[in-house]
């Protein structure tokens, strides 16, 4: 058998073996059922990934551990078979070149898109509505790749409308320090990520397994983008010192054409990128997490003594507090990725200890912040700002409370995993109402300033 087959075997050996009913002389003999299986339906013509894929649903009909691996691991499995280079096929097999031409000409619709509205606008306006001319294509590409339902496809179109309204149609006070008009630029992209979110999960948003995709998704495509702009960003300065060498000034195609069409493009690519090779990207994650974790906790500890030391725990001025909005923000894209990319069946480990000490020590400076925007609000009262600003940190509270909840229960044996990555999973809708109560209701109520 190849060497793909039997990292297919294994995966299934060790789903098994995760199983506390069954014991190792049961794995033992389903394993010979499977090979067994497998054997026949590839002496009958079909390839090791169709073989293995029929052979597994054959048994989950026999025995209930094939049945449990064939549901969680469905839309992997089918995955593999329609899906060139996915996570266990050729890797030397090309890409889908239909899938690949819609990407190519979504993408450059995304560039042209986001080339015409820096033409018509300022740099400022630009990029508060970059976001509008790309996630639309980005939401075309997986529906399209999922044959959304026209449910989902109508909800997504509903919330795309109604935030390009309110950007546009909202009297916004021009001439004050914009407060409501830039937090509704950056609520609303989180907002209409959600909606994607429906896509990508073909409509099925109450599925746990298809939320945590979408956040996989979401870290993946990150992670892909940063790459692709960390490049771009190296091929401009590359172009524009070429041409100025020869006394051609390169500057406006450059940044009137290539960076924002290079911007709204990439988007699109990351994104397929993160489909077409999510066997490869998976394989970041844990390395990712296992990196940036205990560096953010040191970090986080650092700072705590640092306040105690020096007592400035509660006049920590506004941008010391949009700091600490941010890195709690980065510490929740953490614990979300760590938790998607770990297997749920396994016990914990010291990793899991030092999870729950980043969590802990970002609650403590969640506190730190709340109490400094509390005070400011006692003294300066109510803004546009600080409410955000509050409301984001009591959102965050809730999420890192609970999670440190469940991580101490969890270590205690109280609970699977499987319950801190719900809680993650189930939690995710609170994060675009919020986005959204910012864009629709936070300019009206603070008169548009």
């Amino acid at each position: 058998m190849t060497d793909q087959l039997e990292a297919q075997i294994s995966q299934w050996r060790d789903f098994a073996r995760g199983r506390r009913a069954v014991q190792d002389v049961d794995v033992e003999e389903l394993e010979d059922h499977l090979r067994a299986q497998i054997d026949e339906l590839t002496a009958v013509g079909l390839s090791p990934d169709e073989s293995f894929l029929i052979a597994v649903k054959r048994m989950g009909g026999l025995d209930a551990v094939s049945h449990e691996f064939a549901q969680e691991h469905s839309d992997r499995l089918w995955r593999q078979l329609v899906l060139p280079g996915g996570p266990a096929g050729d890797a030397g097999s090309g890409p889908d070149i239909g899938e690949f031409t819609i990407v190519l000409l979504l993408a450059l619709g995304a560039a042209t898109a986001a080339i015409s509205l820096l033409a018509l606008v300022d740099d400022d306006s630009f990029v508060r509505h970059l976001p509008l001319t790309v996630l639309p294509f980005v939401f075309a590409y997986l529906a399209l790749k999922r044959d959304l339902d026209r449910r989902p496809i109508v909800a997504a179109a509903a919330a795309f409308v109604v935030g390009v309204a309110a950007m546009v149609f909202y009297p916004f006070d021009q001439s004050g320090d914009l407060h409501t008009l830039n937090l509704a630029a950056i609520h609303l992209p989180i907002a209409l990520w959600f909606a994607v979110g429906l896509a990508y999960v073909g409509g099925r948003w109450r599925n746990h397994d298809r939320r945590m995709d979408f956040v996989r998704f979401t870290g993946e495509t990150f992670i892909y983008f940063a790459l692709i702009g960390f490049g771009g960003g190296v091929l401009i300065a590359l172009t524009y010192a070429i041409f100025d060498g020869v006394g051609v000034d390169a500057d406006p195609v450059l940044t009137n054409v290539v960076l924002p069409g290079g911007m709204a493009g990439a988007v699109l690519v990351a994104a397929w990128l993160v489909e077409a090779r999510q066997g490869v990207i998976e394989a970041m994650a844990p390395v990712l997490t296992r990196v940036f974790s205990p560096l953010f906790t040191i970090l986080f500890v650092v700072f705590l003594v640092t306040v105690a030391a020096t007592g400035q725990g509660f006049d920590v001025d506004r941008d010391i507090l949009i700091l600490i909005d941010l890195l709690l923000v980065v510490v929740l894209g953490l614990v979300l990725y760590s938790v998607s990319s770990r297997d749920p069946r396994a016990e914990a480990n010291w990793f899991d200890w030092l999870q729950l000490a980043m969590i802990a020590s970002a609650l403590a400076i969640d506190i730190v912040g709340l109490a400094a925007i509390l005070g400011r609000i006692s003294e300066f009262g109510f803004s546009a700002n600080k409410t955000a600003a509050l409301g984001e940190n009591l959102v965050l509270l809730v999420n890192l409370g609970v999670t440190a909840w469940l991580y101490v229960r969890f270590l205690q044996r109280q609970v699977r995993f499987d319950a801190v990555s719900r809680w993650q999973t189930s939690y995710l809708v609170v994060y675009p109402i919020w986005a959204a109560l910012v864009v629709l209701a936070f300019p009206p109520l603070f008169s548009f300033q």
